[in-house]
């Protein structure tokens, strides 16, 4: 017997393509809680993936719009990697995952959905968090919905920044 797993929040995935560059974009609104944008940083930014691997996976992108990590100024770099360590510290305080997979697709090939502008990713990781469905159902499972997780992360964002002065 068939069995159907509803997810409707995957059509705004499959049915529509944003204009223009999402890492471009976002950070020009004034809409942050919206567009999930945890930090804003003097020269890149911290987003949740609206479309995650898993809960809590996270996004660092520089304003910059280049293709590649080495178009980057080393300034940029550095406060790009700034927030990625930023990242881990608060998935790391508030998830409590037991590991993280980071990482920077540069190119279509290489798997970049965004191929023109450069970004990592930061997946929070559990023991167990990879079951059946994906290899059976070729679905996976997020345990929580986006805004929750957003609520819980934001204050630890908003904390470290402030801590920092």
């Amino acid at each position: 017997m068939r069995k159907i797993l509803w997810a409707p929040w995957r059509m705004e995935y499959i049915g529509s393509k944003p204009r223009g560059c999402i890492f471009c974009l976002m950070p020009q609104e004034n809409r942050d809680e919206e567009n999930l944008i945890l930090e804003r940083g003097r020269l890149s930014f911290v987003a949740m993936n609206r479309f995650p691997y898993n809960s809590g996976h996270l996004m660092v992108a520089p304003y910059a719009h280049v293709p590649s990590l080495e178009d980057l100024d080393e300034e940029t770099i550095k406060d790009t990697m700034g927030l990625v360590k930023k990242s881990l510290s608060c998935l790391r305080a508030v998830l409590k995952p037991q590991g993280f997979n980071v990482g920077v697709n540069i190119g279509r090939a290489a798997g970049a959905g965004f191929d023109q502008h450069v970004h990592a990713h930061i997946v929070p990781r559990w023991s167990g968090d990879v079951n059946f469905m994906p290899v059976v159902a070729e679905t996976k499972v997020i345990p929580e919905a986006l805004n929750a997780t957003y609520r819980k992360l934001r204050p630890s964002f908003a904390a470290s920044t402030s801590a920092r002065g």
